[in-house]
């Protein structure tokens, strides 16, 4: 399986974020080529600024293998993470991060670029267009009920 594979599951988590009124963001885990976490943004549903994709995949992860750190494992995320979902990155200590769409607003790269692991891979811009145009979607559709 290839980056593109993995980050189109990603994409499915994040539809099902915009289906229910999420921030479309997804996100997936991958061990010695298998999934073992899949999840999408729950800020709105649980009420937690916290319950970014990134953070949900990685406690489901963590919690799978039974330990802290993710080292041989790639998170598949829709969207460049946040500072907040860079530093848990950094401490799982995961072996690559994979990303979509960048954001230039909110995204670690702007503001803490060295939150990361200093090991961890990290790859961008992974169907990017595609990641980025639900985002733009989802923000349309919300600035166009205001008006």
């Amino acid at each position: 399986m290839d980056d593109n594979h993995y980050m189109k599951l990603a994409l499915q988590e994040a539809q099902v974020a915009y289906d229910a009124g999420e921030v479309p963001v997804g996100a997936v885990v991958v061990c010695k080529d298998r999934i073992i976490a899949r999840a999408h943004n729950l800020t709105e549903t649980l009420t937690d600024v916290t319950a970014h994709a990134e953070m949900q995949a990685i406690t489901s992860a963590a919690s799978l293998l039974g330990g802290k750190y993710l080292n041989e494992c790639t998170l598949y995320v829709t969207v460049e993470p946040c500072v907040m979902c860079a530093g848990a990155i950094g401490w799982a200590q995961f072996g690559r991060l994979v990303y979509g769409a960048s954001d230039e607003k909110r995204g670690y790269t702007q503001f803490a670029p060295k939150a990361l692991h200093p090991k961890t891979i990290v790859v961008s811009g992974v169907m990017a267009d595609a990641c980025g145009e639900l985002m733009k979607t989802f923000f349309a559709s919300k600035r166009s009920k205001f008006n």
